[in-house]
């Protein structure tokens, strides 16, 4: 059996569906299942690893993403969390300087990650869900150390990148099909009577 391991890039997930407003109800995604559009019945799936951070400025948005988080933990999903730091940037037009926050760790924890499965030989395939091109050097580094192995990726829906589908072995696009039948149940009912909802703004 081809062995196979995701690695999911959340926010660049999440964006692909929160920067389009018909994709906003698509945010309660069952990303277990999702994988499964995008392996064989050769393929055995040994796990997928979620990378993510906290907005933790935002306290609703932190609620609603831990719902979600164990949720994907309820499905045997391994979360990887980095976090957000504040950052002083200036404004190209008028020169004005504010504060923002800034997501880190997210490229090198899945660069790690990457690197040490590879190493302890826990795949053969390795799958990368994201659009983002600052993941090609950890891509080119495990390909050039480990030439037997396949790196592909899943590219989100709405995003493009080029630089990342040439980076790879092969690749592969969400499609609003995916998104749509690979969504959890409204209400999912965990052990001890407990149960997550969908967060209404995600209806």
């Amino acid at each position: 059996m081809n062995r196979v391991i995701f690695f999911v890039d959340g926010f660049n997930l999440y964006h692909s569906l929160n920067d389009n407003s018909n994709y906003n109800k698509y945010k309660w995604l069952d990303i277990a299942k999702l994988s499964q559009c995008f392996i064989t019945k050769k393929d055995q799936l040994e796990k997928i690893l979620y990378f993510t951070s906290y907005t933790t400025w935002d306290l609703s948005k932190v609620a609603r993403h831990k719902i979600y988080i164990r949720a994907l933990q309820a499905v045997g999903i391994k979360i990887v969390l980095g976090e957000f730091k504040p950052r002083d940037k200036t404004c190209r037009k008028c020169g004005q300087t504010y504060s923002t926050f800034e997501e880190k760790r997210t490229d090198v924890n899945i660069a790690i990650n990457l690197f040490q499965t590879a190493i302890n030989d826990l795949f053969d395939t390795a799958i990368i869900v994201s659009g983002d091109s600052d993941l090609i050097p950890a891509i080119e580094a495990v390909k050039t150390t480990f030439p037997a192995k396949q790196i592909g990726v899943v590219i989100p829906i709405g995003r493009r990148a080029e630089a990342l589908k040439n980076a790879t072995d092969f690749h592969r696009k969400i499609r609003e099909k995916h998104l749509a039948s690979c969504q959890f149940p409204d209400v999912i009912y965990l052990d001890g009577n407990q149960k997550l909802e969908r967060p209404l703004s995600w209806r």
